[in-house]
């Protein structure tokens, strides 16, 4: 069984087990968080797609760990004008670990 949720504005297709990072979510390690925005819920030849959304979709997980990403260097720079900027983003984000889907 799988199915497509919708989260930080960014669509994810997950299953039982699957490990994702998401954008960060306010919560702790260790607690359960519950998606309900289901977009699709797939199980083998059976698929119910949402219009918008699926009806009694939920999809829960747990937090496996919160952290942020590698550094990006964004560097703006004007040949001979003596112009140059640096600076750096770090994205926030959440790992979580899919335990069920329900339809």
């Amino acid at each position: 069984m799988y199915a497509v949720i919708q989260t930080g504005g960014k669509q994810y297709r997950v299953e039982e087990g699957t490990v994702l990072r998401v954008e960060k979510i306010k919560a702790e390690e260790g607690d359960s968080v519950e998606f309900d925005r289901v977009l699709l819920v797939g199980n083998g030849s059976d698929v119910t797609i949402g219009a918008p959304l699926v009806d009694g979709g939920k999809v829960t997980a747990t937090v496996e760990a919160q952290g942020r990403g590698r550094k990006i260097d964004v560097i703006k720079f004007k040949r001979r004008k003596g112009y140059h900027r640096q600076y750096g983003h770090r994205q926030a984000y959440t790992q979580l670990r899919v335990t069920g889907i329900s339809s």
